[in-house]
């Protein structure tokens, strides 16, 4: 009897093609601080930090307003909040061995930049942790695609951070103190 294809991919292949991805993604995450393309002269992972440090404030500022519209939130939301802060802050150190006297770890001036454009913290708490939940979800998919042209070490930690504005979308999300 002659061998005819499958009808669709097992789930072997499928699996196996995931792994080449993903390997091949990560492998391309070793690369120099070259900037591609001759764009501008500063480094990839320089460039990819500062706007990571963007994202996260872009971020912390929607945890402020969420909080300060909706003052019963604020304690749910505050350790959530601080991870952001922190994982700006990492985001925002140089790598080990190269850091410049002009480099700060607050990325600036330590204070976030009014929102241009800030999307309306919505009038229902249920409502306004969805919406937060959804810029964590969103943010967290914008870092996965990110890891996969960023050096090394930084896609390590984008990875990292991605996998927590996972975690802290479906934290917020969830019904806190429910159990499965």
């Amino acid at each position: 009897m002659p061998w005819t294809l499958p009808s669709r991919p097992s789930r072997r292949s499928l699996l196996a093609g995931a792994a080449g991805v993903a390997g091949a993604a990560l492998l391309t995450g070793c690369s120099d601080d070259r900037p591609a393309g001759g764009e501008s002269g500063i480094p990839l992972e320089r460039r990819m930090r500062e706007a990571a440090v963007r994202d996260s404030a872009r971020l912390l500022e929607r945890y402020d307003a969420t909080a300060a519209d909706h003052p019963a939130l604020a304690a749910r939301l505050a350790p959530l909040r601080a991870a952001v802060a922190a994982h700006s802050a990492a985001l925002a150190l140089p790598p080990a061995g190269s850091r410049s006297p002009s480099a700060s770890p607050t990325g600036g001036t330590g204070a976030a930049a009014p929102s241009a454009g800030g999307e309306p913290v919505p009038p229902k708490p249920a409502e306004a942790l969805t919406a937060l939940a959804d810029a964590e979800r969103s943010l967290s998919e914008a870092r996965t695609i990110d890891l996969a042209g960023a050096p090394g070490e930084l896609a390590r930690m984008l990875a990292s951070v991605a996998a927590c504005g996972a975690v802290h979308a479906y934290l917020l999300t969830s019904t806190p103190g429910a159990t499965s």
